[in-house]
């Protein structure tokens, strides 16, 4: 994506962090940046948008392993109500509007996806489609306020038809690490993934209860 096509609209803070509000490409689809927040393993200004293009280097899906589940559900049931009062102490919204918000964003029918070697397995409803794929590089979305994201993309090289044919991740890590939770993005239209902001269904290890997610959310 050209940094011409995303349009900046405004600012937030959200939890102490800055949050861009982007438009892309005059869609309408609105997304207040790439989440920003950090483990142990990165610089917290790396995790908010900010780092050199030299930073940048290619990742293998090993860094993704695991097997991994969708936070969906744990915001339809209320399991993560805490999280949304806890972004509305220092936030712009009440959390009423933050859990509208995220409920676009973390909206799927994904929940669970298991990733081994190179093969990528999507559940839906506990059923399983599976494929293999190859690294595509990677691509950075730049801001015009200056903070920016990197999308990692793989291809499906084999496997169902039903498996989308790019998988995009973001979790906030711009060089080889192991994630600790990711944003996915996933279709057949590489370009068209890269201007989606308002849908990344988000995955936590799944060895996580209720309680650990919610804990690991409030932490960052």
């Amino acid at each position: 994506m050209a940094k011409d096509d995303l349009r900046q609209v405004g600012a937030i803070d959200v939890g102490g962090m800055p949050y861009n509000i982007a438009v892309a490409g005059g869609s309408g689809m609105v997304h207040e940046g790439e989440h920003a927040h950090a483990h142990s393993h990165g610089d917290a200004q790396i995790a908010k948008g900010y780092f050199e293009d030299s930073q940048v280097a290619e990742r293998a899906l090993s860094d993704w392993a695991g097997d991994w589940q969708s936070v969906y559900p744990y915001l339809q049931d209320g399991t993560l109500d805490p999280v949304m009062e806890h972004k509305a102490e220092t936030g712009s919204m009440n959390a009423a509007e933050y859990k509208a918000y995220y409920q676009t964003g973390y909206k799927t029918d994904v929940e669970r996806i298991t990733i081994n070697g190179n093969t990528v397995t999507f559940y839906e409803n506990g059923q399983p489609v599976a494929a293999e794929y190859a690294s595509d590089g990677y691509e950075i979305l730049t801001y015009p306020k200056g903070n920016r994201g990197v999308r990692f993309i793989f291809e499906k090289s084999d496997g169902d038809e039903a498996a989308p044919q790019f998988i995009q991740f973001s979790d906030h890590i711009i060089a080889p690490a192991k994630a600790y939770h990711f944003h996915l993005y996933w279709g057949d239209d590489r370009a068209a993934l890269l201007e989606e902001l308002e849908n990344w269904p988000t995955y936590y290890p799944s060895s996580l209860n209720a309680d650990e997610v919610v804990d690991e959310m409030l932490a960052h």
